[in-house]
């Protein structure tokens, strides 16, 4: 096999191309839809250069950090083996070892495929798998392919940051010139709304003094998706921004998240549901382990304690949980880690005094600051905490 230069912009083999810094599959130039799951194991086997990849090492790399069940790698090379169609010969199944990639690759030089990958995307990579927002992200997904501003909007700890994230990803083929996403979370003043914008965007030369037009001026006719993320403590400042950017930049697409509407002209707003949660008198288990919440709660909760099983009194406990957190995503994921400390049972009990409890297990503590035992919000503020440590994380910090 041809060997491959460090990370190749864009990888071809046959009848298929790899654009990397896209997470972009093409199939005879056409793009094939893809999981961001199914989108990595392709990539780890492409890396592997020919070599037989262990399903342990493949977990390891397309799941990392986290414990998952051997099946779920399974699904995705079925994925892949279907999106290759006569072609699923691609990737080889070496009995007792692993799985190989067969193909014989051509990786295009970097000038070829157009600007840097750093300057292609600056979404961070998913650091665990969106559960219980399958409808709302094929909902988003398509208001974000037919409306140039959508704004999900919804109280602290909802998602909001996480479905935006993800439809990102999703969009990424749509957008030859980037998808990029600005981050007003840490800003302690409005004015610094266009410069964060810029830096986002890898704008280097604006003219002038940074201002909401001169960042549109500067991103012209290109065609891109900018992801503002949480407007709400400078909403006008943002709500300027993206009007800006809907006027002077025919090709830009935004998405908003905000806890309230921007309120600007060709704004859609999407309100953000809590998970789903199973009916009060839903006594079939099956069937409640389907629900969004209790998904979640079981993924979080195994990952934190791998002896973990939802059932019996622990499923009665779990889903008990998650109702009395509202279907709460933070909320619920902040619970199911302190099972290791206190238990299912000992988590239910202590939801009365929930900062205290769901704030006690997280080395990196969330943005949220207050959690109200009985506001409607239970989170109150934690989101913003949580949010700052996981960009701590990513930056190594």
């Amino acid at each position: 096999m041809v060997g491959l230069p460090e990370d190749p912009v864009t990888i071809e083999f046959g009848r298929f191309k790899v654009v990397r810094h896209r997470r972009e599959l093409l199939a005879d130039g056409r793009p094939v839809e893809l999981g961001g799951r199914a989108f990595d194991t392709l990539l780890a086997l492409i890396d592997a250069r020919g070599t037989v990849l262990g399903k342990d090492e493949l977990l390891s790399r397309v799941w990392p950090d986290r414990v998952v069940e051997e099946n779920n790698l399974a699904a995705q090379i079925s994925v892949l083996r279907q999106a290759f169609g006569a072609d699923r010969h691609l990737i080889r199944t070496v009995a007792g070892r692993g799985y190989q990639f067969t193909g014989e690759i051509r990786a295009a030089a970097a000038a070829a495929a157009g600007p840097p990958p750093s300057r292609m995307t600056n979404l961070p990579a998913a650091v665990s798998e969106l559960i219980g927002r399958e409808a709302e992200l094929r909902e988003v997904t398509a208001l974000a392919t037919a409306h140039r501003l959508v704004c999900l909007v919804g109280a602290g700890g909802i998602g909001k940051t996480r479905l935006s994230l993800e439809v990102a990803r999703r969009l990424l083929p749509r957008f030859p010139d980037g998808v990029f996403v600005a981050e007003l979370g840490p800003l302690s003043s409005s004015e610094l709304v266009p410069g964060t914008v810029a830096n986002a965007l890898g704008l280097a030369h604006v003219a002038g003094t940074v201002s909401h037009e001169g960042v549109a001026a500067a991103i012209g006719t290109r065609k891109l998706l900018l992801v503002i993320d949480n407007c709400e403590h400078v909403i006008e400042a943002a709500a300027s921004m993206a009007e800006a950017l809907l006027r002077g930049t025919p090709g830009a697409s935004l998405v908003a998240t905000s806890r309230e509407p921007l309120r600007v002209s060709g704004e859609y707003v999407y309100r953000v549901p809590p998970l789903d949660l199973p009916a009060e008198d839903n006594q079939d288990t099956e069937d409640v382990l389907r629900h969004g919440a209790v998904r979640l709660f079981v993924s979080r909760a195994h990952a934190a304690e791998p002896r973990y099983v939802a059932e019996g009194p622990v499923a009665a406990a779990t889903v008990a949980i998650c109702r009395r957190l509202d279907g709460i995503p933070l909320a619920i994921e902040l619970a199911a880690t302190r099972i290791v400390a206190f238990g299912v049972d000992g988590v239910a009990a202590r939801l009365d005094d929930r900062f205290r409890l769901l704030t006690g297990g997280r080395r990196t503590l969330p943005r949220h600051q207050t959690i109200r035992a009985g506001g409607p919000a239970p989170v109150g503020d934690l989101r913003r905490r949580l949010c700052a440590g996981r960009r701590r994380r990513r930056r190594g910090e």
